[in-house]
């Protein structure tokens, strides 16, 4: 039973990249790294961005993932850890063939460390 509950929790958290990863590749001409910001809401809802990401709504990713470049690793976020949109963005890009993660913390956690962030025109 522990080993079970072991590889779960192995499992879960390979879904899942830190800031500091991200942070590190963020202004790096090459970086691996693409951020997608998956939240389902107008820029005047949403007011601000982590800094370069390339906002998709989870919701129309389905209709977009052709778009994207299958080099590029992307690490996904939404409002905060405890919502799903980020984990339907991230099993829309692993079942599409795309390398990809979701942003441990999501938003609220990048802004909490106070990361760069962009803030977005209405």
């Amino acid at each position: 039973m522990q080993t079970a509950k072991i590889d779960l929790l192995e499992t879960y958290l390979s879904l899942y990249i830190n800031h500091f990863e991200v942070l590190n590749h963020m202004d790096t001409k090459d970086s691996p790294y693409v951020i997608l910001d998956v939240r389902n809401a107008p820029s005047a809802v949403k007011k601000d961005q982590i800094k370069g990401a390339l906002a998709i709504p989870a919701k129309d990713l389905p209709s977009k993932v052709n778009e994207l470049n299958k080099e590029k690793t992307y690490v996904v976020y939404d409002w905060t850890s405890g919502t799903i949109l980020g984990k339907q963005a991230l099993l829309i890009l692993l079942k599409a063939g795309f390398k990809a993660y979701e942003l441990g913390g999501a938003l609220e956690g990048w802004k909490g460390m106070k990361l760069p962030i962009e803030t977005l025109n209405e």
